[in-house]
């Protein structure tokens, strides 16, 4: 067979992807994916699957259509998984990641037919976005359709969550454009709150970071690698869960809750100067109090380049997650939005 290694420069990438070995590049955050085109009738991949919890699949496309490929649960041994091919011809594939941090995987090798070839995409879209977020933005339980407007399945072991079908990379993909998923279920702002880790990790710790799973050597994410043209930033879902419950902030927690929110948004501000930010939360339902939390934050920053941004039934859609039909709303509303401020 012909071996084709990950390096490849005919290989697209998109997310916060480790490529400290460049043949052997770590996928972390949901949504991450690689993308090429091949010839021939045979497709194989070597993965190494890291496992923290959870059965665990990948997401992929093949000729446009959605599979899963189930992945061993033997944690860090490298496997050789088999991608069924429809046909001689050229085809494009894309591998995503469907879930957050129940693993991180390696890809290893992809395995082709002997005399066929990778063959070459159109570049990546020049529009870029950056989506943090949670449990919502990661895609978590979308797939549980029969749950639309109501509670999650009592007993879901991560099968229904796909970041394919997120609002965040429905809107990159209405709008034409790439994006990056730095959205972890169950996270807040702060460390020891929401239910990341059981609570230990928020976003002030994760958000600049490459390699963000607890247990791991956590590294640094390089901002340069990704310059986005819009951030949407929706957190505060999970915020007022600390201590063990949920709770109203104090009038000083409020405080440092608006310090640090506005903190982190001025310094990716700084680093990504041409970027617009949109503040937002989802349709999950909440507590009125975090959007004008929100409002307050966006009223603090006094930016043109700060948005506020509700979506028509923000906190009032459903008590469990969002599925995929919400999902699509949502979708359509934030690509509406953003259309609007690149016209204005």
């Amino acid at each position: 067979m012909k071996e084709i290694q990950p390096s490849d420069k005919r290989l697209q990438y998109m997310g916060r992807i480790d490529f400290t070995e460049p043949d052997a590049p770590v996928f972390y955050w949901a949504g991450s994916l690689v993308q090429f085109a091949f010839s021939g009738s045979t497709l194989f991949l070597e993965i190494e699957n890291r496992r923290i919890y959870n059965g665990l699949q990948l997401g992929f496309l093949i000729d446009g259509q959605e599979h899963q490929l189930a992945l061993s649960e033997e944690s860090g041994v490298p496997q050789v998984y088999e991608i069924p091919v429809s046909g001689d011809g050229m085809h494009k594939f894309i591998l995503f990641k469907r879930q957050d941090s129940t693993h991180s995987f390696v890809l290893r090798r992809i395995l082709l037919d002997e005399g066929a070839d990778l063959g070459t995409l159109p570049p990546l879209p020049a529009l870029k976005l950056e989506c943090y977020g949670d449990s919502v933005t990661a895609g978590s339980v979308v797939e549980a359709v029969a749950c639309v407007a109501s509670n999650d399945p009592p007993v879901y072991d991560s099968k229904y969550d796909n970041a394919w079908h997120s609002y965040a990379m429905q809107t990159a993909r209405l709008l034409g454009a790439q994006v990056h998923l730095t959205a972890q279920g169950g996270i807040a702002l702060f460390d020891n709150t929401g239910y990341f880790d059981n609570g230990k990790y928020g976003m002030e710790t994760a958000y600049d970071k490459l390699a963000y799973f607890p247990g791991d050597a956590m590294t640094q994410w390089d901002f340069s690698r990704y310059v986005p043209d819009f951030v949407t930033f929706a957190i505060g879902q999970n915020d007022q869960h600390f201590d063990g419950k949920d709770q109203t902030l104090s009038p000083q927690q409020r405080e440092h809750w608006l310090e640090t929110y506005c903190g982190i948004l001025s310094e990716l501000m700084q680093k990504y100067p041409d970027a617009t930010f949109i503040l937002l939360l989802t349709v999950l339902m909440h507590d009125p109090f975090w959007e004008t939390l929100l409002d307050d934050a966006c009223d603090r920053m006094n930016s043109p380049r700060v948005k506020r941004f509700r979506f028509t039934r923000t906190g009032a859609a459903t008590p469990g997650h969002p599925r995929i039909p919400e999902q699509c709303e949502m979708a359509c509303e934030l690509t509406e939005f953003i259309q609007s401020l690149r016209q204005a």
